[in-house]
């Protein structure tokens, strides 16, 4: 087993804390766009600051002149798009536009809008309807812990659901720091989460296929730190890309990782027989408030698989010095006190290593392609992310 371990201020399985990193900042979180909150603005650790680009007067024609910049036509026009098919007018904020590999100034990504009280978010192209229906069927039956949807609809090529607005964490909740982040409520929901039934025909969780596009986004693109993908290359699956998760075709195109000899995530089931219901996407963005309490948001990954893979994100940031020791020993705490069945209490770093390092390259290569298609140089955030990259490829075995 490789370690997130050496050198400081990476963790170790043996509970000694690293250096306190500094948390970043809103302005320095561009790592890591998701593909989509549909009921709130991204975490700011982790996305664009594209979300809460507001348009100017309701559902006119006359809010929709002046898209938010790098809009491309074909953006725009969907967005417009989107706003007719709410179902009442109100003040319209441009949540998100594209993330991960979707070409910068298109249509193919994910685009969330929210229009008054209702959000609605085109899904990406390709999307599989039947998957889709049996997650929004699962959020639905998952009352106090999930956001269910109002409807599904479709636009062309694309699908599009509808969800109640809820309040989500806004830059200034984090720039209070981590320790006045809702870091316990996210972990006693996730382990809610973890315990709850599988539902009958839920297909695998989305987050192994997420991480195998993160690093196909990198193919193409200059100056890519090579050991993003040589960390890749030492996570421990099979070489057979056709036998990857998702839907046939979903990986067509996705060049180096999905080549034949190019590592391969398993289908999102736990080889140890601790598959569980999981969330797929967990992070920050990925809770909103509704009557003020806090609930979980976005099932376009939620599935069957090891529910380890559902804090791996935060545990990454831990790992990369990116969030401080206090935070995740609040996060972890209280996942563990409420049962959370991902981790054992003995050693958590024991089931929490091999998704770290997978999310670790997920992240890294997010924070690059991010960075390189708008053409900015990389964050402190994203350096140490690489950095992480770095000390994985160092610890694996020759």
């Amino acid at each position: 087993m490789i370690e997130l371990s050496a050198p400081a201020p990476i963790a170790s399985r043996d509970g000694a804390s690293p250096t306190a990193g500094a948390s970043p900042t809103a302005g320095a979180a561009d790592a890591a766009p998701p593909d989509g909150d549909p009921a709130g603005p991204p975490d700011p650790r982790e996305a664009q600051t594209a979300g809460a680009a507001e348009a100017d007067g309701g559902r006119s024609p006359g809010g929709l002149e002046r898209p938010a910049p790098g809009l491309g036509r074909t953006t725009a026009e969907l967005i417009g798009d989107l706003v007719r098919l709410a179902p009442h007018e109100g003040p319209v904020a441009v949540l998100k536009q594209g993330s991960g590999a979707a070409a910068w100034g298109d249509a193919a990504g994910v685009v969330v809008v929210r229009v008054g009280d209702v959000v609605l978010k085109a899904h990406p192209e390709r999307t599989s309807e039947a998957d889709l229906r049996v997650r929004l069927d699962a959020a639905g039956r998952l009352p106090g812990l999930m956001l269910a949807p109002l409807r599904l609809e479709r636009l062309g090529t694309r699908l599009v659901t509808l969800w109640p607005a809820g309040e989500p964490l806004t830059p200034a909740d984090l720039e209070a720091g981590d320790d006045h982040a809702p870091w316990e409520e996210g972990a006693r929901l996730l382990a809610r989460l973890h315990d709850h039934p599988l539902p009958a025909g839920l297909p695998p969780d989305g987050g192994h296929a997420r991480l195998v596009r993160a690093v196909a986004a990198l193919d193409g693109l200059d100056d890519v730190p090579p050991e993003i993908r040589g960390a890749y290359e030492t996570l421990p699956w099979s070489h057979d890309a056709t036998g990857g998760p998702g839907e046939p075709g979903e990986l067509e195109g996705l060049g180096h990782a999905a080549r034949p000899g190019r590592p391969m995530p398993p289908d999102g089931r736990d080889p140890a027989g601790r598959s569980t219901l999981v969330h797929g996407d967990w992070h920050l963005g990925q809770l909103v408030r509704i009557g003020g309490t806090w609930t979980l948001i976005d099932p376009d990954d939620l599935g069957v698989g090891d529910p380890a893979w559902d804090l791996a994100r935060p545990a990454a940031w831990f790992a990369a010095g990116l969030l401080a020791t206090s935070a995740w020993d609040r996060f972890l705490g209280a996942y563990i006190a409420a049962g959370g069945r991902a981790v054992g209490a003995d050693d958590p770093w024991r089931e929490l290593d091999l998704p770290a390092r997978a999310l670790t390259v997920q992240l890294a290569a997010t924070a690059v392609a991010t960075a390189s298609r708008a053409g900015r140089p990389l964050d402190d955030a994203a350096r140490a992310l690489v950095s992480s990259c770095r000390r994985i490829l160092a610890a694996a075995p020759a």
